[in-house]
């Protein structure tokens, strides 16, 4: 402690002395073994000392001996007490700039410095964004991509950072994306994955990256972790599995990207995940690839991109066959239905009709679901009213006229999924031979019972329908 303290005094009295350089090396050499041998001694003699000054002077004026003041720097910042003498001598401006150097040295202990003075210090975070510190990461991880330590200072600077929508914003500028899946193919332990993942997964809240995401092509790298892992159980297996499914979901959130994603076939490697790990029997991807499905916010443009891939229409018509997997089987019903209720295109019907996806949704409108049911009505009436000539042959033959006169026969079906069974009616009786067999059903009779139902809604759709099938013009 005694020398710690003769190499402080030195340093207070020559530290920006550049002629001194090799004693001034020497003291900062001092200074790194004390904090080797008794660091809270070390820490309390150094906060005395009001050496942070000192370290800044050098870090700014003496370039053979910064890259070991910055070393020095990122051991102090290890002690928590020791951030805010840190902060107050200004030493993350003034350690900024060393982020530019081309020495890997200096900037290992400038990033360490930097992120252990600014770690959980949301303001000092912000301000780090502000003068620029996303674009130096970001050329790091570029330029050194295959340098193990850089890349892991880099990656936990990026992890504390990505949280910050400012961030985030400076983030969608650079080329990050492209960085980030190349390190997600590099990886190989599990430490090294599970930070990518948490750096990505703060990036899918942005829409702008997420697109970037994809177009570097994160879902494959995502698919292949995946199908390595499977029916990998062990615990930090499972959760990286888990993460990278958890990513897939989060990257199908919101319309804009779920076209970006359709287009660039996200939706098959869903189904080709769902495939392999429904066989092994892995229920964590199967319920994240499902979510994923479900979430597929399927907005117009991309229901007709869906609408139109009779490849992806026969997966999930086989899905939808699929009875032991009741999730599956579910969740692609859902699709099919969801892919018709966003479209309004002839094309679409026509495909879901050859794809033999019409008798699933006449079968989930008697699902014991009341969400699953209205859904399925749903998609059928908007099928019905854009093409219902396609759609006749199949109506008949998976008897959905004598559905729907059960659904309001049946004084449990819900208020809802009567109201909408009445709207498909109305669609149906455009036909000739589906109204033959709607009056042959005897529909009438019950559609005059439900005129004095307890829903106010039922009542009017009653009457409404009964009308349409009797020909006269609804009020």
């Amino acid at each position: 402690m005694e020398t710690l303290s003769q190499h402080l005094e030195y340093l207070g009295l020559c530290g920006d002395d550049t002629e001194a350089e090799d004693q001034i090396l020497e003291s900062l050499n001092g200074i790194l073994l004390a904090l080797t041998e008794d660091k809270q001694r070390s820490f309390s003699l150094l906060r005395e000392s009001g050496i942070f000054v000192t370290l800044a002077k050098i870090l700014k004026g003496n370039p053979r001996c910064a890259v070991k003041a910055a070393q020095v720097l990122s051991e102090i910042a290890k002690n928590d007490e020791m951030k805010k003498p840190c902060i107050e001598a200004d030493l993350v401006l003034t350690l900024i700039p060393l982020l530019e150097s081309t020495d890997q040295e200096m900037l290992l202990h400038a990033g360490r410095a930097i992120g252990r003075i600014c770690y959980d210090n949301r303001d000092l975070q912000e301000e780090l964004v502000k003068v620029g510190v996303i674009s130096s990461l970001v050329r790091i991880l570029t330029d050194y991509a295959e340098s193990e330590p850089l890349v892991h200072v880099d990656l936990l600077a990026l992890c504390n950072l990505a949280d910050l929508d400012t961030a985030k914003e400076a983030l969608s500028k650079t080329k990050v994306a492209e960085q980030l899946v190349k390190q997600l193919r590099r990886a190989e332990n599990h430490e090294r994955l599970e930070i990518i993942f948490e750096v990505l997964q703060a990036l899918a809240e942005n829409d702008a990256l997420k697109v970037q995401l994809v177009e570097a092509g994160v879902q494959e790298v995502l698919s292949d972790i995946l199908l390595r892992l499977q029916g990998n159980s062990q615990a930090e297996n499972t959760c990286i599995v888990k993460a990278a499914s958890d990513l897939i979901v989060s990257l199908l959130l919101g319309d804009g990207n779920c076209i970006r994603m359709v287009q660039v076939g996200v939706i098959h490697q869903l189904l080709d995940l769902l495939e392999k790990h429904v066989e092994s029997g892995d229920v964590s991807v199967q319920h994240a690839a499902l979510s994923a499905l479900r979430n597929l916010a399927i907005p117009a443009d991309a229901a007709e991109i869906l609408g139109q891939d009779p490849m992806l229409l026969n997966r999930l018509v086989q899905w939808c066959d699929v009875k032991d997997h009741a999730g599956v089987h579910g969740e692609a019903n859902r699709l099919l239905a969801s892919i018709l209720r966003h479209n309004r295109s002839q094309e679409v019907v026509k495909a879901v009709q050859e794809a033999q996806g019409v008798k699933h949704l006449v079968s989930m409108t008697t699902s014991e679901h009341a969400a699953l049911q209205n859904e399925a009505l749903n998609a059928l009436a908007i099928a019905s009213a854009i093409d219902l000539e396609t759609l006749e042959a199949s109506f008949k033959e998976s008897q959905l006229v004598q559905s729907l006169h059960r659904l309001l026969q049946d004084d449990n079906t819900t208020p809802e999924v009567k109201y909408n069974s009445m709207g498909l009616l109305c669609s149906l009786l455009n036909s000739g031979d589906l109204r033959q067999e709607i009056e042959e059903d005897k529909i009438k009779e019950t559609l005059e019972r439900l005129c004095s139902h307890s829903n106010a809604n039922v009542v009017k759709e009653a009457a409404a329908t009964l009308q349409v099938l009797k020909g006269e013009p609804p009020h």
